[in-house]
């Protein structure tokens, strides 16, 4: 399963998934292209150096955004296709992704039981300052099991800190998954599947255009696996 969603963390990527937006009186639309050495989401690699495009839509507190991801080099991991819907206000968030993937099921229009390729995610969270705190449940489609081999309601929770430091702006993130699903890398009860650290600098290129670039470690103290991560993003 698969975004490093800005920076490999998860899910890092989706217009206003997991960020507070302030109500506006007109619509805002944004549009831009991560380009990563590998894709790493919530602690699991997902692809090689790839191409990561979002679109989004925003109005007062709603939002509608595409993300999807395409491997550039092996293509050997299945595309991506992610649509969500969120709704922010003051410091809380909701929100519905639609995950897609080409695999094991091409067929994008294929929602039968135990034959889509589809990942249907609710989640809600706030952000509470010094961090935030984000917690995800799958709750329809292609989704896990648990140990007795039933649907696992694969879920996912997410604290993360923002701060600055040495002239960049730094994100620490720690996620867990709290019960036994197949989803996450097997994991057989609660297990910390997501520990990193990224740190991102725009670098001006012309006075009206910048070039965000972003570095960072992402751990999985589960499957005892660590990434270095690197990339830049296009945006108007």
């Amino acid at each position: 399963m698969v975004n490093l969603k800005t920076l490999g963390l998860a899910a890092v990527g989706m217009i206003a998934l997991n960020s507070t937006i302030s109500a506006q009186d007109k619509v805002e639309a944004s549009v831009s292209a991560d380009f990563v050495n590998q894709y790493i989401w919530r602690g699991q690699y997902c692809g090689s150096v790839s191409v990561q495009p979002s679109l989004g839509l925003s109005y007062k507190g709603f939002s509608i955004g595409a993300w999807g991801s395409t491997e550039l080099v092996n293509q050997t991991c299945p595309k991506e296709f992610d649509l969500t819907v969120s709704y922010s206000t003051g410091k809380f968030n909701v929100g519905i992704t639609d995950y897609w993937f080409d695999s094991p099921n091409e067929r994008y229009f294929s929602y039968a039981a135990h034959k889509t390729s589809h990942i249907f995610e609710a989640n809600i969270g706030y952000d509470f300052g010094l961090f935030s705190a984000q917690w995800y449940t799958n709750f329809a489609g292609n989704d896990g099991t648990n140990k007795d081999g039933d649907r696992a309601y694969s879920s996912y929770v997410e604290l993360s800190a923002p701060f600055t430091l040495g002239g960049l702006g730094w994100k620490a993130t720690v996620g867990a998954v709290p019960f036994a699903t197949t989803l996450y890398a097997k994991a057989n009860s609660f297990a910390v599947t997501n520990v990193s650290l990224t740190a991102t600098k725009d670098i001006k290129v012309t006075d009206s255009f910048s070039l965000p670039v972003f570095a960072g470690i992402a751990t999985n103290p589960s499957t005892e696996k660590a990434y270095f991560l690197c990339g830049f993003t296009l945006k108007p």
